[in-house]
């Protein structure tokens, strides 16, 4: 018989939010895969858990190379348990190679549910929740996150990322940049911990405020985009969408069409706000 691969959700923070089979399940596993072994040795610590099996690394520098010999061991009906350093295993952490190795080889997995710092953010922020998409991380060089954020400019659901604490301004920056500073995000640092903080408010002003330095785990949740109708929608508005289309690979005759069905207005509308706003650039001042 096949073995078993058990993805185990770990505290982001507060350690007596540990699931109640965790302990269990560090314990009976023949193999334990840590993110970091020094992490797992203060949380079975904590937790009063003395793993039995073997115990091996596995995070995003061994990953590729370490899953085969996890996925042999599964074969031969071992008990995997992979745990990363905070949260859900595969949630922009290692795992979802050995996921989908194992699916491939039909071994069972299974989940020992846990915290998750994208669910939490979500319900402190005060923003709607109803309906949500994980952007992950952002790329670290500044033209690639523009990119990246042009994207989702349209996006009506409300968007959750993560980001390192030395990149939180610059992220911010470009958030606003894009989404307009006025749209409303929150900025969720040290979730569960003894100085956890939610800071709200319009992207222009935590960007401002995050300028100032700050530290900590940090998850970030962006406003959807708004709803506007035809009537809303003035000349530079349908510039704008038009740009971040274009600016996201899309021709502009396409970007055009695309702006217009959208708005419910002619594509004749949409070109001369184009053509003006070009025309503006030429003169210039």
């Amino acid at each position: 018989m096949t073995g078993i691969l058990v993805l185990a959700g770990t505290p982001i923070g507060d350690i007596s939010d540990a699931p109640p089979r965790l302990a269990a399940e560090l314990t009976g596993a023949d193999v334990v895969a840590a993110e970091d072994t020094r992490r797992l040795r203060r949380l079975t610590q904590s937790l009063g858990a003395q793993p039995t099996g073997r115990i091996v690394s596995y995070f995003e520098g061994n990953e590729a190379a370490r899953t085969p010999e996890l996925v042999e061991a599964l074969v031969g009906g071992a008990r995997v348990l992979l745990v990363t350093d905070a949260g859900m295993p595969s949630v922009s952490d290692p795992g979802y190679r050995l996921v989908a190795a194992a699916v491939e080889k039909d071994i069972k997995v299974t989940a020992v549910p846990g915290p998750s710092a994208v669910l939490t953010a979500l319900a402190l922020s005060g923003l709607p929740v109803d309906r949500f998409c994980f952007e992950g991380f952002l790329p670290r060089k500044a033209g690639e996150r523009l990119s990246r954020l042009r994207e989702v400019a349209e996006e009506r659901r409300t968007l959750v990322y993560f980001e390192a604490p030395h990149r939180l301004d610059d992220t911010l920056a470009a958030m606003a940049e894009v989404f307009g500073t006025e749209r409303r995000a929150a900025v969720c640092r040290e979730l569960t911990k003894t100085y956890e903080e939610v800071k709200r408010g319009p992207l222009g002003e935590l960007a401002a405020w995050a300028a100032e330095g700050v530290r900590g785990e940090i998850t970030v949740v962006v406003e959807g985009a708004p709803e506007k109708g035809a009537g809303e929608l003035d000349a530079d508005e349908l510039v704008r969408r038009v740009r971040v289309r274009e600016e996201a690979g899309e021709r502009r005759k396409e970007a055009i069409a695309a702006v217009a069905a959208e708005a419910g207005i002619p594509k004749r509308d949409v070109f001369d706000a184009v053509v003006a706003a070009k025309n503006a650039e030429r003169s210039g001042p």
